[in-house]
């Protein structure tokens, strides 16, 4: 089956090619460049002058359309696949938050389930545990009933349930969190960074040790702060400083000012920035009140100005975003460049999770993961391994 794409703008790694066409034999890009007339095709899709662009790469979302991984059925994780492909998302990767172990086991459960029946939906590249071993003074929305340090016999535990789990954000100043940091490599999970109060020092050394990636950097991570009345970097300032760290935005615009989202940009450029909705289950979904976490015990939370509040109003209580709105944000606000912003939405994120051999870019030998967007970011089509799962 050959499909032809064409009449589009389409975005490579390296351009953008006007009056683009990009081939497609099953699920495997054959061509990209130019249009020719004469090449022919089982199906053809006309692009209508819209952008033909890489599939969008979520790597840290917990969920959308009214459902939350947390909640631990497979139909919650197929419902917020569904959801999350209709605005471009074709890759994502479902992430639990901190819970009791039971509830955490149950969620890995579903999603072994769920990897089965998912066939219109985003695909999922593996599971991110997000905790629950974070400092306290940096847990923003993370159930502070769960947090601990890093035990072997705990985190073992997690890790023989499924060869899954693919990422885990902790506080690497935690006790034990560098030997838990071989024990992920050695299971070929990446180790993150997250909701930390660590020093320089601190990051530097579990850079040392592989954690790599910041997560959501300036949610939940430590600054410049006095120390014995001296100053100290904290986990923004090192990512800065430590030119191979990647990070996470949630670039929805009202987490990060432009202010701070031109800062990041400038000091880490693209190829070190992954853009990420931290969707929690209003993303996609119209509900005005909504519940962060799981239904069981989750925290109540209003909608309000395109983000989740607490009833109060004193605080986020999470994003409500879908990776359209990431990228049309940091283009609007931030005066990114569409190719730089399509790059930290789909190349850079498939980079970190180590599957840009096969998604990530629109690159002959790659997986056909394809959308179609206007100007103004609003997704037409997604296509993921050369099937269309929506289309508007």
């Amino acid at each position: 089956m050959i499909t032809k794409i064409y009449n589009g703008k389409v975005i490579t790694p390296y351009r953008i090619i006007e009056n683009g066409c990009v081939l497609i034999k099953d699920d495997v890009i054959t061509y990209v460049g130019a249009h020719d007339e004469s090449m022919t095709a089982d199906k053809t899709i006309d692009a209508g002058h819209r952008t033909i662009s890489p599939g969008f790469i979520d790597i840290h979302v917990h969920g959308g359309g009214g459902s939350d991984f947390m909640d631990g059925e497979k139909e919650d994780f197929i419902i917020a696949c569904e959801t999350h492909a209709k605005y471009g998302t074709t890759s994502i990767v479902p992430t639990c938050t901190s819970s009791h172990i039971s509830d955490l086991e149950k969620s890995v459960k579903a999603y072994e389930q769920a990897k089965k029946m998912n066939h219109k939906g985003a695909r999922m590249l593996g599971l991110h545990l997000e905790g629950p071993y974070f400092a306290y003074e940096q847990r923003g929305a993370q159930d502070p009933r769960y947090l601990r340090d890093p035990e072997k016999s705990e985190y073992e535990q997690i890790m023989s349930w499924s060869d899954d789990i693919i990422r885990w954000s902790l506080a690497p100043e935690l006790n034990n969190a560098m030997e838990f940091a071989m024990a992920m490599k050695e299971k070929g999970i990446i180790p993150a960074i997250g909701h930390s109060d660590a020093t320089y020092d601190q990051v530097l050394q579990a850079y040392e040790w592989g954690y790599e990636l910041v997560t959501h950097l300036y949610s939940g991570c430590s600054v410049m702060r006095r120390i014995n009345a001296f100053r100290v970097a904290g986990v923004v300032e090192s990512a800065f400083l430590i030119d191979g760290m990647f990070v996470e935005v949630i670039a929805d615009g009202c987490h990060l000012p432009a202010s701070l989202l031109k800062l990041i940009y400038q000091n880490k450029g693209c190829s070190k920035i992954a853009l990420i909705t931290d969707g929690t289950r209003a993303s996609g979904d119209s509900s005005v009140k909504t519940i962060v976490g799981s239904k069981k015990d989750g925290i109540k939370a209003i909608v309000e100005d395109g983000v989740a509040k607490l009833p109060d109003r004193s605080a986020f209580a999470g994003s409500v975003a879908t990776t359209d709105r990431l990228v049309r944000t940091v283009i609007d606000i931030a005066e990114i460049p569409l190719t730089k912003a399509v790059e930290m939405m789909s190349a850079t994120p498939a980079k970190i999770m180590k599957v840009y051999d096969k998604t990530g870019s629109l690159s002959p030998g790659k997986l056909a993961d394809i959308i179609l967007f206007d100007e103004d970011i609003n997704v037409s089509m997604t296509m993921i391994e050369g099937n269309i799962v929506f289309e508007k």
